[in-house]
């Protein structure tokens, strides 16, 4: 490779940040240029320190990695971000991609893994886990633009919720968790998890997968 990967590391733990950087400090093709532990110093790290690629934890204090490359991707489009995550869920990855992320890679992996998602994403490919095709995340991608909001037109199914819980119901269908949707709607998580069961209880669904299955069909 001919420019060197300039990269930023973003962990809210010290032993995440200090283990990636003993893992990757000797690649010639890899400068470690900074550091930071939550949202808020990432964009302060990225404005000063220019990096190519920020490595970007999704769950940290202040701003979500989603938050962060959001930001980054509106204001330092020349950084890119590569989300780094123990969720393997294909739905965050969706949203990781929807808000400016480059790719999604699993704390599970191996060096090589991360060298190749790296190195990918430096020459401008999307990468995520060997498990997640990317027509997979393609295929989400087209389903989330075409249905943004739940199509609840069977209504003997969804006639029975209230307004306040058909909006839930579309922050549900958009893959947030009750801690995001209380986060938009200012409710505490304990009201939005009662609507979430009072949801299923009406439309005598088992699950939260199927609900979103029948709300976006």
């Amino acid at each position: 490779m001919a420019n060197k990967i300039k990269l930023l590391i973003v962990d809210d733990h010290a032993v995440v940040r200090k283990g990636i950087q003993n893992l990757l400090e000797e690649e010639p093709n890899i400068d470690i240029i900074g550091e930071a532990a939550d949202g808020i110093e990432a964009i302060e790290k990225v404005k000063t320190l220019k990096p190519s690629i920020v490595l970007l934890d999704l769950t940290m204090p202040q701003m979500s990695g989603f938050e962060v490359a959001k930001i980054i991707s509106d204001k330092y489009p020349s950084t890119k971000s590569l989300i780094f995550s123990m969720h393997n869920n294909p739905e965050y990855m969706v949203t990781s991609v929807e808000n400016g992320a480059m790719g999604y890679l699993l704390k599970d992996t191996t060096k090589e893994e991360i060298l190749k998602a790296l190195e990918s994403v430096s020459v401008g490919h999307k990468y995520f886990p060997p498990t997640v095709s990317a027509m997979i995340i393609d295929g989400l991608l087209e389903q989330r633009k075409q249905k943004t909001t739940p199509n609840l037109k069977n209504t003997s199914l969804f006639a029975k919720i209230s307004k306040k819980e058909r909006e839930i119901l579309k922050y549900i269908t958009k893959g947030l968790s009750s801690q995001e949707i209380a986060e938009k709607l200012s409710l505490s998580v304990r009201t939005v998890s009662n609507h979430r069961a009072n949801i299923l209880r009406k439309t005598n669904v088992k699950n939260t997968a199927e609900l979103v299955r029948l709300a976006v069909e």
